[in-house]
């Protein structure tokens, strides 16, 4: 909210944007590699 921590919205945007998506995409990869290795 304050933009003291947040001098560029749309940049922090992109950021989270792209943490978001790393997180998912690492949940997706261990996801499959648990359906695979399960017996």
């Amino acid at each position: 909210m304050s933009p003291v921590l947040e001098p560029n919205p749309q940049d922090g945007r992109k950021k989270l944007g792209l943490v978001l998506g790393a997180i998912l995409a690492v949940t997706v990869i261990i996801s499959v590699i648990a359906t695979i290795a399960s017996p």
